[in-house]
């Protein structure tokens, strides 16, 4: 048996399990704000080609995935992040959900010994896929003094010397910050000084408010640089377009990373079935769906910010569908929302780790957005009656 696995945590789920064992439940239909799940309709289209395409079942997909697809997803990033050259053929592979995408990156690319340097708080599969690969995880707090971006130079010389992977999430998982192209700008050099690659995992860059989130890839093209050296970036139909169920998503940049990347996972990992890719590239080929999925979130943070700004420190985040919460005691306000409203919220700390400065999750707790328009009102009645 693989002796690392005796170091990974619990997820985050089954502590908040543990947390409501003793809970009674308010006498009211359950809501939950726990998990980052869209709850939109998936586009109506999608469906209608899975529909369409179920003869593909018989098929074997290729790991590399679908040209038609690889373009598609090319063409968008072009688009987006106003890219000046990215091939299809180098640059672009599809995977079977970033969260199996992230996890096989790591295991590819970084060796015994290593480090890896993650935001604290994070996405618990960056930690996890560190230490089953045998590396040390580094953690950089984001705290509300730093905006929630964290503080690169806190970071040792000695553990930069020894990084082999720097994970960014812009926008942030739970905190919703965005880095700005200043910001990455810097971390493009440092990534030149100590020759670390940088994974951008930017899964919640299409829900924004007022400005799309700069990328990785666009700093890189602004910079000049078209190779994309040491840079890739992680993007999924999950949270763009409500297709969490359909596990598609991609993993771009560095042809030079790409390559054995596709190596490892020719023998490690399933690649999407064909009907899913030719789905998923009329989803990368429309935007329609996107902007209505941004408005539905949009007008369910100003009916937040409306009917209880006065009753909760609510800080309206640069993007995504999350608010970071500041409280007294994470886990006493989740059981208190438990208890008397059956509002399930996950307490911060489920999402970070002590470190030597503290635990930067504490006293925070993570409410997502994910319901519809009439559970949010719900919601906010349920609020209003207890605070």
């Amino acid at each position: 048996m693989n002796t690392y696995l005796d170091q990974l945590h619990p997820y985050p789920f089954e502590k908040l399990n543990l947390l409501f064992q003793e809970i009674t439940p308010a006498n009211l239909p359950a809501i939950s704000l726990s998990i980052g799940e869209p709850k939109h309709p998936a586009p109506q289209f999608v469906i209608n080609s899975l529909a369409e395409n179920f003869q593909h079942l018989s098929s074997y997909p290729a790991s590399k995935g679908l040209l038609e697809l690889r373009q598609a997803i090319a063409s968008w990033l072009t688009q987006r992040f106003h890219l000046h050259h990215i091939s299809a053929e180098q640059h672009v592979l599809p995977v079977s959900g970033t969260r199996e995408a992230i996890f096989s990156f790591i295991q590819a690319m970084v060796s015994k010994d290593d480090y890896v340097v993650m935001p604290n708080p994070f996405y618990q599969i960056y930690e996890g896929a560190t230490l089953l690969a045998g590396a040390t995880p580094y953690f950089i707090n984001c705290t509300e003094e730093n905006n929630y971006l964290g503080d690169f130079d806190t970071v040792p010389q000695h553990v930069w010397e020894k990084t082999a992977v720097l994970f960014i999430c812009t926008p942030g998982n739970p905190t919703g910050a965005v880095m700005s192209c200043e910001q990455l700008k810097k971390l493009i050099q440092l990534s030149d000084q100590y020759n670390f690659i940088i994974a951008s995992d930017e899964c919640y860059s299409e829900l924004w408010f007022e400005h799309p989130p700069v990328g990785l890839l666009e700093v890189c093209a602004e910079m000049g640089r078209h190779d994309y050296k040491n840079c890739v970036v992680f993007h999924s139909l999950s949270k763009r377009s409500n297709l969490p169920g359909m596990r598609s998503g991609f993993i771009a940049g560095d042809a030079n990373l790409l390559a054995p990347y596709l190596k490892y996972r020719t023998y490690h990992g399933a690649a999407m079935p064909v009907q899913h890719q030719i789905a998923s590239t009329l989803a990368w080929a429309d935007e329609q769906h996107v902007a209505d999925n941004r408005a539905l979130y949009q007008k369910k943070f100003q009916l937040f910010q409306h009917e209880l700004g006065h009753l909760l420190p609510l800080v309206k985040p640069d993007a995504g569908f999350y608010y970071w919460l500041k409280v007294d005691n994470d886990e006493k306000f989740a059981q208190h929302l438990m208890q008397h409203a059956n509002i399930k919220v996950l307490p911060g700390r489920y999402l970070s780790r002590d470190t030597t400065h503290g635990n930067p999750g504490e006293n925070h707790v993570r409410m997502a957005l994910v319901a519809d328009i009439e559970q949010c009102e719900q919601v906010i009645q349920r609020l209003k009656n207890i605070l």
